[in-house]
């Protein structure tokens, strides 16, 4: 066994991997090697740290010491500084957004971003090397497995599931427990585990960063839910365009067959289960569970009617337990620390923690992991730093095209399953996308209806049919046409569609429509009765005017494409509003703040 005195860790993640973090690891063993510290220090790709704002990460073991935004020109100082001279490199070390302060000492459980985390699904993300079984292994990896399989009864691994209140991350909420109950208890010759990784929200990253950061973890898990409901084989469909996760997902699964733990007779027992993965073609549709059975089975994603459920009729008609990837990521530490201990965090209905991708307007775009009951506030100011640029926060948007728009007076609402579909939203798979002042709510209901429809199977006419003429009415709306009568027919068609579409895409998909008539009607009013955009977002709403700040220095007539301002040297200018192609150069050009938007 080698024994290295350093360790420097470089995100492999998809963030940081088009940030460069590939070349980033080349140049390091180049440098390295340049210096003779070949059999000091050991470079490894790890999956995401999560805080991929601050990317290309790498961080430097065994100080610690978290250097962020890292180039290849950087790598030669971090080499002989650091690791040559033993001097840290101050200006490369990551500035804590709460404090404004580089501190090279600092642990990585202190930084702000991090300390009002708790990571278990995430807990080896950023921390092993994904393709190497032995670094899971030193993680307590497949201990969970030989301990279900050696010490405990299938109806035991259930019963333990079931204690810690674990439910399913994919958006449902489905007591995870349960499920597996019901599939146990389906008589068959034959059953089927499967794992949905197709994560199809936009702004999602949950599912792919941890299989990209630690896809044994999910390879155990579905093992050990193969051997509690009987099942000998198992399925992970994951989008094609997650290329690092089939990869890794490919070579872990190699190296557990490898090492006995996929397979006959896994430690030495009579249970036997192999996995293989199934690539998906990026159809949103396919997230839901009998879309995607069919998918996997080579039939259009398409879903069905239910009962019969998975659980009594799946994969191949036979009895199948589907969950997603992070409910997945929570079962090996259950197993192996116990209901008791997993219970101990959350909420009395929402037990443990929940991973969200942060994105939008925010400061800390990132994956982070709370306990179930954090508040929204703690999540978008503590962890994720505000909107950038001193913007006002307008809105989250919780539960991806499913969920809904929560505004400023609910950021004290705790986040779990209950109390979010309280609010007017949904918990959903884990996007949390945040909105300033600058976003047009009726244009982000817009946008998600937009993705609905482009979406849409078209197997049920609510869902086919039903958005788009709600999309056809939004889009009036924010093209200044919008007339009296539109807010209303949106309501109807919105109830109509989640009371009568197939599946629960269908049935959630007007979701964003009504959370922002709920919450800012005003906003619609405002585009239907004045023709006006109050965030000034609306092309068609926009109109731009020169005000007496105007010195005459003709910087934007000069930049205008479409020659539609005009004025003399050193006197107010005017903009011409029929000629206007209301690009904004003109403002952005304006050195005295005088171009203002209406």
């Amino acid at each position: 066994m080698e024994i290295y005195r350093a360790h420097v860790l470089v995100c492999g993640g998809t963030g940081c991997s088009s940030s460069g973090s590939a070349t980033l690891i080349e140049r390091f063993n180049e440098k390295i090697a340049e210096n003779g510290l070949e059999k000091e220090v050991k470079v490894i790709r790890t999956g995401c740290f999560g805080l991929c704002e601050a990317g290309p990460v790498v961080i430097v073991y065994p100080d610690g010491t978290f250097y962020s935004r890292v180039k290849p020109e950087n790598v030669d100082e971090i080499v002989t500084e650091h690791l040559l001279k033993g001097r840290k490199v101050e200006h490369l070390v990551y500035t804590d957004h709460a404090t404004h302060e580089q501190d090279a000492n600092k642990a990585l459980e202190d930084i702000t971003f991090y300390k009002h985390q708790k990571r278990i699904a995430l807990r080896n993300c950023g921390v092993i090397d994904p393709e190497n079984i032995d670094e899971y292994l030193a993680m307590d990896g497949y201990k969970a497995l030989e301990k279900a399989l050696t010490k405990m009864t299938r109806e035991e691994v259930i019963d333990e599931i079931l204690k810690s209140g674990l439910r399913g991350r994919g958006g449902g909420g489905f007591p995870t427990g349960l499920k597996w109950k019901f599939t146990y208890n389906s008589v068959s010759d034959q059953k089927y585990v499967a794992c949905n990784a197709d994560e199809g929200d936009p702004g999602a990253f949950m599912d792919r960063s941890i299989l990209e950061g630690d896809p044994h973890a999910i390879i155990e898990a579905m093992a050990i839910a193969g051997y509690a409901i009987g099942a000998s084989e198992g399925y992970i469909y994951v989008r094609a365009e997650y290329p690092i996760a089939v990869k890794r997902l490919t070579v872990a699964i190699e190296q557990a067959r490898e090492y006995g733990l996929l397979g006959d007779n896994i430690f030495g027992t009579d249970f036997s289960f192999n996995l293989f993965i199934r690539l998906g073609a990026g159809a949103f549709v396919c997230g839901e569970e009998t879309a995607l059975m069919h998918s996997i089975e080579g039939k259009r994603g398409e879903p069905t009617t239910r009962p019969p459920f998975p659980a009594v009729k799946g994969l191949f008609a036979k009895p199948t337990m589907l969950n997603n990837v992070e409910t997945y990521a929570n079962v090996a530490q259950i197993i192996l620390h116990g209901a008791d201990w997993y219970n101990s965090m959350g909420t009395e209905k929402s037990k443990g923690t929940k991973v969200f991708a942060l994105g939008g307007k925010i400061n800390n775009t990132g994956l982070v992991e709370v306990p179930m009951g954090t508040t929204l506030r703690t999540i978008i100011y503590d962890i994720g730093g505000g909107c950038p640029n001193g913007k006002k926060f307008k809105a989250v948007q919780t539960g991806g095209p499913s969920g809904g728009c929560l505004p400023e007076s609910l950021l004290d609402t705790p986040v779990d399953y209950d109390n979010l579909i309280a609010a007017g939203s949904m918990m959903g798979s884990g996007g949390m996308i945040v909105m300033d002042e600058d976003n047009c709510m009726v244009d982000i209901a817009r946008f998600y209806l937009d993705f609905i429809v482009d979406e849409s199977c078209g197997k049920c006419t609510p869902c086919r049919v039903g958005t788009k003429r709600m999309l056809e009415i939004l889009n009036r709306i924010v093209n200044g046409k919008g007339k009296e009568g539109d807010i209303e027919k949106l309501e109807e068609l919105a109830k109509t569609i989640k009371s009568t579409a197939l599946c629960g895409l269908g049935q959630t998909a007007p979701n964003p429509v009504l959370s922002t008539l709920h919450f800012f009607r005003d906003e619609y009013e405002a585009h239907i009765k004045e023709k006006r955009c109050p965030a000034h977002h609306c092309k068609a709403l926009l109109q731009y005017v020169i005000t007496d700040k105007c010195r005459g220095c003709t910087a934007c007539a000069r930049v205008c494409p479409a020659q539609a301002i005009s004025g003399e040297v050193k006197k107010q200018h005017v903009i011409d509003p029929d000629k206007c192609l209301k690009c904004g150069a003109c403002m952005e050009k304006c050195r005295f703040g005088a171009i203002t938007k209406m």
